[in-house]
């Protein structure tokens, strides 16, 4: 039995590598249901912030980790642009950008609205803005403001809904959709 498992462990590195080395063999078992990606994973990002001008365009996430100097360039171009304040934004709120992004197909930048919003803000729309919650998410860096060049906002809210990831407003008066990290809700 145990010349059995050291076998099948053998052959199973021989295999790998020889996948890695781009050679084919017959495989040992079925592919799995799921394809790993043969370079590293990495997850990227592109958005610009509307109402600063600044814009990023780079890879967060990479060797199984989120970049902290690239976590530190988002929060500071997903900062509050009235009173200049930066906050940590969300990694799950990251994901769900990207995600939104490649469910759209889109190679657009994003086109961030509000991203952190301080609570001195928050409060200055609470009294000039219908809408606004006293405890609003955006600020804990957990939720953001977007449009998507060239898509529809419709479809940029229906895409945000079919994640099923948190929060998805939907204001098209305004041009923009709402998502969060949050529970799972719409409006």
């Amino acid at each position: 039995m145990k010349e059995t498992k050291r076998h099948t462990r053998r052959k199973l590195l021989a295999l790998a590598a020889a996948g890695a080395a781009g050679l084919t063999a017959a495989p040992l078992f079925p592919a799995p249901a799921i394809a790993l990606p043969s370079a590293p994973y990495k997850r990227a990002l592109a958005f610009r912030n509307l109402r600063t001008g600044d814009a990023l365009d780079l890879v967060y996430w990479a060797e199984g980790r989120y970049l902290p100097e690239a976590m530190q360039r988002i929060a500071h171009v997903m900062r509050d642009g009235r009173t200049d304040e930066a906050h940590v934004i969300d990694h799950r709120l990251i994901d769900l950008m990207a995600r939104l992004r490649a469910t759209l197909g889109s190679n657009e930048p994003l086109q961030i609205i509000c991203g952190y919003r301080s609570p001195e803000t928050n409060e200055m729309l609470r009294e000039t803005t219908e809408g606004v919650a006293a405890n609003s998410l955006h600020m804990v860096g957990e939720a953001v403001d977007l449009r998507v060049h060239g898509r529809a906002l419709s479809a940029v809210r229906r895409a945000a809904l079919s994640l099923k990831s948190g929060g998805v407003g939907y204001y098209p008066r305004s041009n923009f959709v709402h998502i969060d990290v949050g529970p799972v809700r719409r409006w």
